[in-house]
């Protein structure tokens, strides 16, 4: 890992912060500092950062071997037992390597090639050389490509290839082809905000609607659509609706759409002499 910052200084919250917490950090900060919406010299190594450090505390062992080791987890030196493949294997963790049966010291971590074990986890380049490698690709889309699927066209060795992208891919998801395996990026949504396969939006309603009950116009992935609203409608009430979601990858169904009422409170100057006298009567009932 190149950044020596503190992953949970990097994204703004605390140590027991929970997974939920931890996405919605990394997603405000990743819309900020996206190199293609941030123009500043610092963006890139920023978001680079931001993205080391999502990328072990959303894994629940990757964030529990940082919890208990730090950055020595993931980088050569430690004061762990030396490994069958000298320097590469010092550090908190012991390990072996077989070519014949035996479970993989790995096994439950998101390591797509084999060989990038060597540069992700220890910090140091495979003894096995970058031709052993399958080819990787980096894919960045929009959200509404991540919703409906999408295709784009790789070149390895002055080949051209052209990719079917499913759709539900999320921020991070590794997709593996043939002979190689391409890195989705997602780029976060203005309106929604993920949470797997569940949206969530935010929508502001008129106090007299909130109030008098009535249709309030709300965005769903596809297009605005119309509901009802219930009379007394509170402030931050959360509606649901089932299967307007993302896709789920590689299966059927969607996840749900929630949708987070915020009741707008006028400026009294600014209420008509009817809209005065509304409330007014409303106070004296109390």
């Amino acid at each position: 890992m190149a950044s020596q910052r503190d992953f949970y200084e990097v994204l703004g919250v605390p140590k027991g912060a929970s997974d939920r917490e931890i996405k919605a950090a990394y997603r405000k900060l990743a819309l900020d500092w996206h190199p293609d919406r941030n123009k500043t010299a610092e963006a890139e190594k920023k978001f680079k950062e931001i993205n080391e450090a999502y990328e072990v505390l959303r894994d629940p062992k990757k964030k529990q071997a940082y919890d208990q080791f730090g950055h020595a987890a993931f980088s050569q030196g430690g004061q762990g037992a030396q490994g069958p493949f000298g320097g590469f294997g010092q550090g908190p963790f012991t390990y072996t390597y077989t070519s014949r049966g035996g479970q993989s010291p790995f096994e439950g971590f998101d390591f797509s090639d084999p060989f990038e074990i060597f540069e992700q986890f220890f910090g140091g380049a495979s003894p096995f050389g970058r031709a052993s490698r399958m080819p990787h690709a980096s894919i960045s889309i929009d959200f509404k490509e991540a919703l409906e699927g999408t295709e784009r066209e790789v070149s390895f060795d002055g080949k051209k290839r052209k990719i079917k992208i499913p759709p539900g891919v999320d921020d991070g998801s590794r997709i593996r082809f043939s002979d190689f395996y391409a890195t989705i990026n997602v780029r976060p949504s203005k309106t929604f905000q993920r949470d797997g396969t569940d949206l969530y939006v935010d929508v502001q309603v008129p106090l007299f609607v909130a109030v008098t009950g009535g249709l309030i116009e709300v965005p769903t992935p596809e297009e605005d659509e119309q509901i009802r609203i219930k009379p007394g409608t509170q402030h931050e009430t959360i509606l649901r609706l089932s299967g307007r979601g993302m896709p789920r990858l590689n299966s059927r169904g969607r996840g749900d759409l929630y949708i987070r009422l915020h009741v707008e409170i006028p400026n009294y100057k600014d209420l008509t002499s009817q809209q005065r006298q509304v409330l007014e009567e409303l106070g004296k009932r109390k």
